[in-house]
């Protein structure tokens, strides 16, 4: 259970509020359809989500920069597929991806019903690896943004998530204390991990079925916050 009283909740975006999979499948199918790219788009996704992963561990970690994260997920895909195509098409259709992505709107299911229950009661506020000029078209085109009081990306903080500095940007920021907040995310690494260490609370939105774990509490779905706050 978490300690009382609670007064501020940091929520990770993608993957906990914003369903990420659903509108970066939607978006890799029309700009594939706009510039003719010819692959079956179920093989494509099958390798694309592991890898898309995989190259944003490595940049959390810092061992690489935002551009190759864009150019080497798509090409490493585009390769293992054995699909032929040009280096000025992939970063045609990265950028393409990137101004086309937060015109998707889904978001997890129960993600508004659960910030409607939480925003009377609670400050609630993003901390976010995720690019600054995309996640703010995200909250906003998706409706939600006026639930936050404060958004916090690793862009702005200089580190990203499970870096110490952001969560205590974050703490500063939003004058909130460790012991009476409460992050919520979907990355047992980024978001629990990095959270705990600097005394936050937290509860682990296992939405990629990762084992069981004994870093605070585990839920499968967003309305069992309701349990817990």
């Amino acid at each position: 259970m978490l300690r009382r009283p609670v007064t501020d909740i940091f929520f990770d975006l993608d993957h906990t509020l914003w369903d990420f999979e659903r509108n970066s499948a939607l978006t890799y199918k029309k700009i594939f359809g706009t510039h003719g790219i010819s692959v079956s788009l179920p093989e494509f996704l099958e390798c694309y989500i592991p890898l898309n992963l995989h190259y944003w561990k490595l940049y959390r970690e810092g061992k690489i920069e935002k551009q190759a994260l864009r150019y080497q997920r798509l090409k490493t895909v585009f390769d293992q597929l054995g699909y032929s195509i040009t280096d000025e098409m992939i970063h045609l259709l990265s950028e393409a991806y990137i101004d086309q992505l937060s015109t998707y709107t889904h978001l997890i299911p129960s993600a508004l019903e659960v910030l409607r229950y939480l925003r009377p009661k609670y400050k609630l506020h993003i901390i976010t690896n995720g690019f600054e000029e995309v996640q703010s078209r995200k909250l906003n085109n998706s409706g939600i943004a006026e639930y936050f009081d404060k958004v916090i990306d690793s862009e702005r903080a200089g580190v990203k998530k499970p870096h110490p500095a952001i969560f205590h940007m974050a703490l500063q920021l939003t004058g909130a204390m460790p012991d009476s907040s409460v992050m919520i995310g979907d990355s047992l690494e980024a978001d629990i991990l990095g959270a705990r260490a600097v005394g936050l609370q937290t509860l682990h939105f296992n939405a990629h079925q990762e084992p069981s774990h004994e870093n605070g509490p585990i839920i499968e779905d967003l309305r069992e916050i309701k349990r817990y706050l």
